[in-house]
């Protein structure tokens, strides 16, 4: 199983923190049931910790009309709503909630060029809060699909537990369908903004597989 780089640093001092924890548990409790129970609960905790890093490799089947999701989890919302950040304009968002259960990686919905890239600071709403989209910490990607001429809105949002947004998304990159463009830690959301009109294929509370599941299709292509 491969490792996400973002998961190096953590993955190290969980293993320090643990080993200091194990070691103080055996020099200083005497209750033996005390001691397996400590052992047990580290050793789960560093097993979730280095699951949440998973990197599965995907074999990206691209199809430039074909929205792919962005992201592992479950979609929590399929709504009109209108965007007053860079575009001013109507789409149709789509939101996949992540939990902590989640492969974390974000990817490229559709391949493109990327046209606008913003952070903004905010609040940690919990990620399914109807407003965390707008006011939570979050970071916005604009990726352009030229050959089709429709572009995709993509939200990385931080939740209440998810307090570090990573992107490697930047202006005037060319970037394919399905590549990676940030990470999440610990739970979060991901928003996709589409164009009116696009067929949406998933329904809410469905499952999603980032890179793999379509979630809507740009007509007339």
């Amino acid at each position: 199983m491969k490792i996400h780089r973002e998961g190096y640093t953590t993955i190290i001092f969980s293993i320090v923190m643990l080993i200091m924890l194990n070691i103080a548990t055996y020099s200083f409790i005497n209750k033996e049931l005390v001691k397996y129970i400590v052992y047990i609960v580290s050793m789960l905790m560093l097993i979730f910790i280095v699951l949440f890093f998973r990197y599965p490799l995907l074999d990206v089947e691209s199809k430039s009309y074909n929205i792919l999701s962005p992201a592992d989890g479950k979609v929590v919302t399929i709504e009109e709503v209108f965007v007053d950040e860079f575009l001013n304009e109507k789409r149709i968002q789509v939101s996949i909630f992540m939990s902590p259960l989640n492969v974390h990686i974000n990817r490229a919905p559709i391949g493109g060029v990327i046209k606008y890239v913003k952070y903004h600071p905010g609040k940690y709403l919990v990620a399914w809060h109807p407003k965390s989209s707008t006011e939570n910490e979050r970071t916005s990607i604009l990726i352009e699909n030229k050959e089709y001429n429709f572009s995709i809105f993509v939200r990385q949002i931080a939740g209440a537990v998810a307090r570090r947004i990573v992107y490697y998304a930047n202006e005037g990159d060319e970037i394919k369908q399905g590549s990676e463009i940030g990470f999440i830690k610990f739970g979060s959301r991901v928003d996709l903004l589409l164009p009116l009109g696009t067929k949406i294929l998933v329904e809410i509370n469905e499952k999603v597989k980032g890179g793999i599941t379509n979630i809507g299709i740009i007509e007339n292509c």
